[in-house]
């Protein structure tokens, strides 16, 4: 279930939202209710229509008052809110630990006014679910609200835990094992960053679905379900993102971390009591790489793509039986060019409008991109075509499935072209994607759990028009990698920017064979400023022979403590689309992120020289 203070919009909207997307209950935000024009058993009616279960209703904020009279008045106000549950059919209400000034201290006396509250609520048929937040003032961590609770002592007082007000802290959730499975009544959850900030900022602004922040979920729910916990598993995410996002994709995004984060915990911890039923979804099965990437291209850009790739070595190979798609081939990397794609970036604009991987079982990867709700793509084919089958991701891109072997490749006529001279590039090593600003975490979350793939660590690096952060998903062979990358801030048009690029990383076993080949091929190879080479030299002991052949090859330099990358990139083409050449020297396994700055400025001044298709 959901929180409905995950969500942007009405609380009519948001109801659509969480049922389209297969929920069965929700959480109901009070503020919601509150600007509904739907009394609270029209929106019971309403939910019951859906197949949607209200569980809990929240929240209740500082009840507890060291001054008796303010307690209660607020005693008084809680009736009021256990009557309207009664109209809502919500059996439990979340009451918050105070942050008020007034707050009680003594836990003892704090249990008696929850204990007096509990009666009130028991009268009624309904629970009190005890949460510490965060910041409380004097309960802040689960420890202290169950202290709380065990000394209130009565059977419609129970817990709520949230895993960010546990985990935020860095409380040990270890001891939630042992708390008796009848006392916790509900249970939240949300991801986030880790970050270093005030926690109630943190907690109101950076909350992120299962899967897409730094903390560990499947770690802290196994905690609670040993408990004996049985009641739902209900996300709670304050996002500024989402909360002004379309709430049914959303939504979808909700439920997609949901089913995860269940199989997260299932693969962890297979010794789960029986009671415990999580969802079950089709294993990923191994990727060995890509099959091709696809770039769409139009009567402008579809030449000077073609024409860049024969100056990079590969080859126009095949032409598609029935639609107009190109096959260029080197090596093991295959890069299609479809002139068939619609889209809307204008007059010789090019975009990697499709990715596909190998796998032992297309149908069981296909399967499995279906059950995390990925848009099933409908596609038209002859009767001798390859059968392939594909889902849409978060950016519109285009994922197919292939079975190891290429099927698929019958599919295109060969076209008897003179091969071009190879410049030794050998597969695919890497596709990068930018990503709308809303969407970053949605496709971080998507790309990884719908191939099965390991994310790496959230980088940012300070480019010429602010912080880039980047984010990369990866099998453990590192045979499929995907690098996802956002501007955390862009405004203004002062200067022609690159509008969300992209690019192909081809990988190579020897750098600077291949870029002689590139220039004596006549690529459009990127320039190198020579302070950055200058800067190398001062900082690091690369060889004096190596730094001459980069400074004339114009390459890119990392390294870690796993060994070393170099690389290369051409100029932007049809407005967006750019190539990178890599070698991987031992165990690297990033992406020379360190030099993106690098390499947007030199692609900015190329744009302000003249518009480059």
């Amino acid at each position: 279930m959901v929180a409905t203070v995950c969500l942007s919009g009405t609380l009519e909207d948001k109801l659509a939202a969480v049922a389209a997307a297969g929920f069965d209950g929700i959480e109901v935000f009070e503020n919601d209710l509150i600007a509904t024009p739907w009394s609270p058993a029209e929106v019971a009616a309403r939910c019951a229509d859906l197949g949607l279960s209200i569980d809990l209703y929240q929240p209740f904020r500082d009840l507890d008052s060291v001054d008796e009279e303010q307690f209660g008045r607020n005693l008084r106000r809680a009736e009021a809110k256990l009557d309207l549950m009664v109209a809502l059919g919500a059996d439990t209400v979340l009451v918050c630990s105070s942050v008020g000034d007034d707050a009680v201290a003594d836990v003892d006396r704090l249990a008696g006014q929850l204990h007096t509250l509990a009666e009130r609520a028991a009268a009624r048929g309904l629970r009190i679910a005890y949460e510490a937040l965060a910041w409380g003032r004097h309960v802040s961590t689960w420890d202290r609200s169950w202290e709380a609770v065990r000394r209130g002592d009565h059977s419609a007082l129970g817990l709520c835990l949230d895993s960010f007000h546990v985990l935020s802290r860095g409380s040990d959730p270890t001891g939630i094992a042992d708390l008796p499975g009848e006392k916790l009544f509900f249970l939240q959850l949300a991801d986030a960053p880790h970050l270093n900030m005030d926690v109630l900022q943190w907690s109101r602004h950076h909350r992120l679905f299962p899967g897409q922040g730094g903390f560990d979920l499947p770690g802290f729910l196994g905690q609670v379900l040993a408990a004996g916990y049985s009641g739902p598993l209900s996300l709670e995410v304050f996002n500024d993102v989402f909360r002004q996002t379309d709430p049914a994709r959303t939504a979808v995004d909700a439920m997609r971390s949901l089913l995860a984060l269940e199989e997260a915990l299932a693969g962890r911890d297979p010794r789960l009591p029986e009671r415990v039923r999580l969802s079950t979804l089709p294993p990923a099965p191994p990727v060995a790489g890509y099959a091709f990437t696809e770039l769409a291209v139009d009567g402008v850009s579809g030449p000077v793509i073609a024409t860049a790739l024969a100056t990079l070595g590969f080859t126009h190979t095949g032409q598609h039986r029935s639609k107009p798609v190109q096959l260029w081939e080197q090596g093991r990397a295959r890069v299609l060019l479809n002139a068939a794609v619609v889209r809307s970036d204008g007059a010789g604009a090019a975009a990697i409008s499709a990715l596909a991987v190998e796998t032992a079982d297309p149908v069981a990867s296909a399967a499995r991109a279906e059950a995390l709700l990925a848009p099933v793509l409908p596609r038209s084919r002859g009767a001798t075509e390859a059968d392939l089958a594909a889902v849409a991701a978060p950016d519109g891109t285009e994922v197919f499935f292939c079975r190891a072997g290429a099927d698929w490749l019958t599919d295109f006529l060969p076209t008897r072209s003179r091969p071009s001279p190879s410049a030794g590039l050998t597969h695919t090593d890497h596709v990068a994607l930018a990503q709308p600003f809303d969407h970053f975490d949605e496709a971080a979350l998507f790309y990884r759990v719908v191939l099965g793939l390991q994310p790496d660590a959230t980088t940012e690096v300070a480019a010429p028009f602010g912080l880039v952060r980047h984010r990369a998903v990866t099998d453990s062979d590192h045979t499929v990698r995907i690098g996802l990358s956002v501007a955390l801030l862009r405004r203004g048009e002062w200067a022609p920017g690159v509008p969300d690029p992209q690019h192909l990383a081809f990988a190579t076993d020897d750098i600077f064979a291949t870029a002689r080949a590139l220039h004596a091929h006549g690529a459009p190879l990127l320039e190198v400023p020579a302070n950055y080479h200058d800067d190398l030299e001062a900082r690091l002991d690369l060889a004096p022979e190596t730094l001459a052949a980069m400074r004339e090859s114009g390459v890119l330099y990392d390294r870690d403590e796993h060994g070393e990358y170099f690389h290369l990139h051409t100029h932007v083409l049809g407005s967006r689309v750019f190539f990178e050449v890599v070698q991987r020297i031992a165990d690297y396994t990033s992406y020379g992120t360190v030099n993106a700055p690098v390499r947007m400025a030199a692609h900015r001044r190329l744009r302000m020289a003249g518009p480059k298709r």
